[in-house]
Formats: structure tokens, C-alpha cells, sequence
């Protein structure tokens, strides 16, 4: 088994065709990331007889993205001479921003999207629901300002939220911590 490298405990990789083939398919939703850099690349295994399985762990159970996902991933890895190709999903252990690579956060912020902060303390057992509002600060992308207002929670993608600069008044989006 090929593995990311080390995340949340997970082993180092090794060097495989297929993994780099892989590492470097872009993610549908956020297109500045290949799927290494948003850190839901998990595995990639080949096998002898020129197979291959893939590992994904989406960012969220539900993800509308994944049948892009499977189908990109499945070309791109055919593209290059494997003829049996077959991607994997898992939920654990569930995807984190922090699995962001620091190239894909830099990424982020250069296309005009604010990356994720910390991830909160993950628990075991029910997550619990906070009511009210969420006192926090995201910088601006573009300027560099703290001085920025939360316009939307819901932006283009479950994954981001709408914000506004008051600096310099451009809008924004960011990527929620999860």
C-alpha cells in the first residue's frame, strides 16, 4: 500500500507511478488544489497485473464532489496505462482541514480563497450543537486585513462561507474548519 504522508498518524509513502499520476488530479470544487494538497488523497496500491485502487477520504460524508472524484481519478490513472482502476472511499478516520498541505493553504490564498484555521479538538461520541453566534476572525486573502465581517455561511461549496474586507472591501471566500 502507497500512503500519504504522515497525517494523523498515518505511514509514510513510498515513491509509485501511480501515486504521482494520482497526487496530481485537481479537486472539482476547489480547482487551484489537486487532491494531495486538499489531503483526501489516502492511498493508492498497485498491484502486478497493472491494477490499481485508490483511496479517498472525502471532506464530508455526503460530498456531491466524490462522483467527479472517482471519474477523474479513474481517467487520469487509465490515461497513463492502467487498465483496471478502482477508487475507494473511507470516513475514517474523517477528513480534517488540517490535512490541508501548507502548498495547498498557500494555494488557496493566492486564487482569493481564505484557507482554514485550526481544525477544533476532535472528541469521541456526539458532537455537540452549539447555538448563537461563532466569534471569529478569518484574514483577508487579498490585503492581509483582520478587519473582516462573515456576509454568509453558506458559500459556493458546504465547504465555504461567504466573507467581506472591510479594508478593502473585496468579497471573499473561506474555507470552513472542519
Amino acid at each position: 500500500m502507497v500512503s500519504p504522508r504522515a497525517r494523523s498518524g498515518a505511514p509514510g509513502r513510498e515513491a509509485s507511478s501511480a501515486w504521482e499520476v494520482a497526487r496530481a488530479v485537481l479537486d472539482p470544487e476547489l480547482p487551484m488544489l489537486t487532491l494531495d494538497d486538499l489531503g483526501i488523497l489516502r492511498g493508492v496500491e498497485e498491484t502486478g497485473d497493472g491494477s490499481v485502487v485508490v483511496t479517498v477520504t472525502p471532506t464530508y460524508s455526503g460530498c456531491p464532489a466524490m462522483a467527479a472524484i472517482r471519474a477523474d481519478l479513474s481517467a487520469a490513472l487509465r490515461a497513463a496505462g492502467y487498465a483496471d482502476v478502482e477508487v475507494r472511499t473511507v470516513l475514517t478516520p474523517a477528513w480534517t482541514t488540517d490535512w490541508i498541505t501548507e502548498e495547498g493553504r498557500r494555494r488557496l490564498a493566492d486564487a482569493g480563497v481564505a484557507p482554514p484555521g485550526q481544525a477544533p479538538a476532535r472528541r469521541s461520541g456526539p458532537v455537540p450543537l452549539t447555538l448563537g453566534p461563532v466569534r471569529r476572525s478569518v484574514g483577508c486573502p487579498r490585503c492581509g486585513s483582520g478587519d473582516t465581517e462573515e456576509v454568509s455561511r453558506f458559500g459556493s461549496t458546504a465547504c465555504k462561507d461567504l466573507w467581506r474586507c472591510r479594508a478593502c472591501r473585496e468579497p471573499f471566500e473561506h474555507v470552513k474548519e472542519l
